[in-house]
């Protein structure tokens, strides 16, 4: 991810979001994360949305959600330009550390059973599959359920 930064979206990167979404993960769905959801995600207290850029453009994204001791990455999504070089890793590392810095003990998603490379990319970071659900998204396909333990992973880490 050489040259890229991760930050906080603004309104300015609302529409580039749902965009993504709509070709990277919504595909073969109806289109729910439009440009004003997204806009209320990025004014939502209990949300975070993250953006990687490098020179204007954005590379990728994520959107957590935060509760008492848990969190709920809602979205991550990274432009087929920008896979296989960081991106994915860097924004969901920052959703992560913001999760414990928050107190968070675990996060939870889903992912389409057939998405071979995020369910991948989930297990590399620590996400175990807690759940599969036989027509999760409206029935067109099947979903899984992953979580990551954050709590356990800080005290281990302080152990050692």
């Amino acid at each position: 991810m050489k040259g890229a930064r991760i930050r906080l979206a603004t309104r300015d990167d609302v529409r580039a979001i749902a965009g993504l979404s709509r070709t990277e993960i919504e595909h073969g769905l109806p289109w729910r994360w439009t440009p004003p959801r997204v806009q209320r995600a990025v004014a939502d207290a209990r949300t975070n949305v993250c953006v990687a850029e490098q020179g204007g453009s954005l590379l990728g994204f994520g959107i957590m959600v935060y509760a008492d001791d848990t969190a709920h990455l809602s979205l991550l999504a990274v432009n087929p330009d920008a896979r296989r070089q960081g991106v994915g890793t860097a924004l969901l590392q920052w959703l992560e550390q913001v999760a414990r810095v928050a107190g968070i003990a675990r996060v939870q998603l889903e992912a389409r059973s057939d998405n071979v490379g995020a369910l991948a990319f989930y297990r590399r970071h620590g996400y175990a599959q807690t759940d599969k659900v036989p027509g999760m998204y409206l029935g067109v396909a099947d979903g899984v359920r992953l979580e990551k333990r954050l709590v356990a992973q800080a005290a281990d880490a302080e152990r050692r």
